[in-house]
């Protein structure tokens, strides 16, 4: 027979363990769908706006019925195995996102006018779940881009890659480069805070940003200064991703992984800088 304080030895110890273990889970859950939220209200201003995802379709095309079809017959640039088009087409998606994810921070600029910024800073979410979900949002936004450059490539003759995993590589890739792009994008209008100032500084990066990348030629071709910006060049990484999941035939100069890797790293170090300063927006 137990006596009175006998019984489950460890029952009164789970009482305070359980949640202590909970509390963790439940601020990691809170994060989660705070910014998932965010997500969602972000992913809804495309309603009012579709006509964004058709002028979208416009700069892509250009680049791939053009300047590529161009280059192609010139056989100009070394591609390797590749054609010249199996080797663009994964750059241009990636230029297509990067023009989209760059100009991101100007709808800040808009909400702050509007006085959104403010009630979002009154809220209890915390800074870094309000731009890592306007960064998601960016790449949802993106993936529209994945579509017409896919379009265009059947049209084209490029050699897609149809394998379950490689499509979704691609698309995590894509939402990837877009959430590094508008995270940099709001760091951006956090500083600048007015459109027409954060107008040239997003003209005067993204060609700069496109050029010294390997989206429409390889790095072994380029001059050694310019292998060097392109090393640092996370854009660099994004293609070369693409380019290995994308295309039959296609390599990673870097491997995927790493390529993965250095994207998300650097996602991580400006989602953090950006919630430091996202409360400088509204001031």
């Amino acid at each position: 027979m137990r006596r009175p304080g006998q019984g489950i030895p460890h029952a009164g110890l789970a009482k305070h363990v359980v949640p202590g273990i909970a509390d963790p889970l439940k601020a990691v859950t809170g994060y989660v769908r705070k910014t998932l939220v965010i997500t969602e209200l972000e992913a809804r201003k495309l309603r009012h706006d579709p006509i964004e995802l058709i002028t979208r379709a416009i700069q892509p095309t250009l680049w791939l019925l053009v300047f590529g079809q161009v280059l192609s017959r010139t056989r100009a640039i070394p591609t390797g195995s590749l054609g010249y088009i199996n080797f663009m087409a994964p750059g241009i998606l990636a230029q297509s996102v990067l023009f989209i994810a760059i100009f991101f921070g100007i709808a800040m600029i808009w909400e702050r006018d509007l006085g959104v910024v403010h009630k979002l800073l009154a809220t209890p979410t915390p800074r870094t779940a309000l731009v890592l979900g306007k960064a998601l949002s960016a790449g949802l936004r993106a993936l529209s881009q994945v579509v017409v450059v896919y379009l265009l490539a059947l049209v084209l003759g490029v050699k897609i890659n149809w394998n379950l995993l490689a499509l979704v590589g691609v698309l995590g890739v894509v939402i990837l480069g877009a959430a590094f792009f508008s995270s940099l994008s709001l760091i951006i209008a956090c500083v600048v805070k007015t459109r027409e100032r954060f107008m040239g500084i997003g003209q005067v990066l993204t060609m700069p940003l496109f050029f010294a990348s390997n989206a429409i030629y390889p790095i072994s071709i380029m001059p050694g200064w310019l292998q060097l910006m392109a090393h640092i060049n996370p854009l660099t990484y994004e293609v070369d991703a693409l380019r290995a999941l994308m295309v039959i035939g296609g390599t990673s100069v870097f491997g995927v992984g790493a390529d993965v890797g250095i994207l998300l790293a650097a996602t991580m170090i400006l989602v953090i800088i950006g919630g430091s300063m996202y409360p400088n927006i509204a001031i």
